[in-house]
């Protein structure tokens, strides 16, 4: 089943003579349940379109739908919530809160979807167990190791049980140890939680755990096949 498609999408930043196109009508769709990379070099757009797909950027021309609805036709409101409700987001600088424990980063979408707060605990509890987190739940984001830091970033993503979860250049922080974990987790997430995953990365190590890799140079796609 299609669950997100690009059509003719471009994005321009600035005016006249300073245009940059960090886009080029680029169309694609992804299925439910891929685990697709969007790979190349630094530059090429890959984060530009990973926040296209996830309604963090609007293009500047084109269509973004998901499932069957265009996002340009929703309200701001409509738009917030989507991103709350269906999408998970896991950002190269993993964006936790310092002053909060990882359990408090984590239970922290679930009080922005309005969650009772015996849910939110029982829900935090099982995704942090799940990650390997339970013995460093209370411990302050600032006292965690850069892989620990990218379990909770994860655990974040996944606890509103999104369709659709996006992490940007996931690996960037890690050693080729942490990466290799980093991408049997989301393999597993993909496989067990038949949870949608889209990754900008140009690590070949990341690219070599996906179903699919959609290459881009200088905001164009020039390849989109399926891995081996």
């Amino acid at each position: 089943m299609e669950l997100l498609a690009l059509y003719d999408v471009s994005r321009i930043y600035g005016k006249e003579a300073t245009q940059v196109h960090a886009l080029t009508d680029v169309s694609l769709s992804i299925t439910k349940g891929e685990f697709v990379s969007i790979v190349g070099p630094s530059g090429c757009g890959k984060s530009t379109l990973l926040n296209i797909m996830g309604a963090l950027d609007q293009p500047t021309r084109g269509a973004v739908h998901f499932d069957g609805n265009s996002l340009s036709e929703m309200s701001n409101g409509e738009l917030t919530d989507l991103r709350l409700q269906q999408f998970g987001f896991v950002f190269q600088a993993f964006n936790l809160l310092p002053v909060l424990t990882a359990a408090e980063n984590v239970q922290f979408i679930l009080q922005l979807l309005g969650i009772a707060r015996n849910e939110r605990q029982s829900r935090t509890r099982e995704v942090l167990e799940a990650l390997g987190l339970a013995d460093v739940a209370d411990r302050p984001a600032t006292e965690l190791s850069g892989g620990q830091q990218q379990r909770v970033a994860i655990a974040r993503a996944l606890v509103g049980e999104p369709a659709l979860l996006f992490a940007d250049e996931p690996s960037a922080n890690l050693d080729s140890t942490a990466t290799r974990e980093l991408c049997e987790l989301l393999r597993q997430i993909n496989t067990d939680r038949v949870i949608t995953v889209v990754t900008a990365t140009h690590d070949p190590l990341v690219m070599g755990y996906t179903n699919r890799s959609i290459h881009l140079e200088d905001g164009r796609v020039v390849e989109d096949k399926t891995n081996p």
